[in-house]
């Protein structure tokens, strides 16, 4: 194909704020993964596809239900809200986890 330009799993973000390796963060209304620590404004390579294990807010979502980034408070949720819609977490969390495992789903 004359106009394919690439997979679109690992692309060019501007770091929103400073992130280390592994941080999520939100370019517009995309979301991914750094892959390596950035600068605020810097250019880095966020990994938009597969399953990590993030910070969560302080909520018990259900297994298999959409799970939203909490930009204000860098952590993954199950409230909408102003939330942006990230994924799908993969297990049943506590409220008292400090992380779960989420599969990142381009949302549009």
């Amino acid at each position: 194909m004359k106009n394919f330009i690439q997979p679109g799993v690992n692309v060019p973000f501007v770091a929103p704020y400073d992130v280390k390796s592994g941080d999520g963060m939100l370019d517009g209304v995309e979301f991914g993964i750094a892959s390596t620590d950035a600068k605020s404004g810097e250019q880095v390579i966020g990994v938009t596809e597969g399953i990590f294990t993030l910070p969560k807010a302080a909520v018990a979502p259900a297994r298999k239900t959409i799970a939203y980034w909490d930009n204000t408070n860098k952590v993954v949720t199950n409230v909408v809200g102003s939330n942006t819609k990230i994924g799908i977490f993969r297990a049943a969390g506590l409220s008292g986890d400090a992380t779960i495992a989420v599969k990142l789903v381009p949302i549009v």
